[in-house]
């Protein structure tokens, strides 16, 4: 398969679903279930100013939350620059590592695409035998465009 075929796409009526997984982050006791893999993200464009509130599918690293994407949004993020997060129904501040070289997205992803099969499946990389990722195709994500974000809530934040 082409790097190009793997490439993610956003989903037909992917506007409306973000608006509806939004408010279900948001919303008590529903938000417990949902967000132990989903998180919202915060972003405020570089050049524009805009405010974006994106959900996104996370795997917790310890304390961390690992974060991968393709998408534009995620170049608006910097390392050592704090966003806010919606994180099992409440609004924290996190710092930010964003990861672009190719052995730190590729390990991010492979830990992400082992312990959730959906974000595998979305990313286009394979799982072989005991939820493996093939190599092949962790390395075309990364030259796809695809980024790993490590978020640290900070305490209290």
């Amino acid at each position: 398969m082409s790097d190009a075929r793997r490439q993610p796409r956003t989903m037909r009526g992917q506007k409306a679903v973000n608006v509806l997984v939004r408010g279900l982050l948001r919303t008590p006791g529903i938000s417990r279930g949902i967000g132990r893999k989903l998180v919202t993200v915060y972003v405020v464009g570089r050049t524009s100013g805009r405010r974006y509130a994106i959900p996104v599918a996370y795997e917790r690293d310890g304390n961390d939350l690992l974060v991968g994407t393709p998408f534009a949004w995620a170049k608006n993020l910097r390392t050592g620059s704090p966003v806010d997060v919606r994180l099992l129904g409440r609004r924290r501040t996190c710092d930010v590592v964003v990861c672009t070289e190719e052995a730190d997205v590729v390990a991010a992803y492979a830990t992400m695409a082992r312990a959730n099969p959906a974000f595998a499946s979305f990313n286009g990389v394979r799982r072989g035998e005991g939820g493996e990722p093939d190599p092949d195709d962790l390395a075309a994500a990364w030259r796809g465009g695809a980024r790993a974000i490590r978020l640290s809530p900070r305490p209290g934040g």
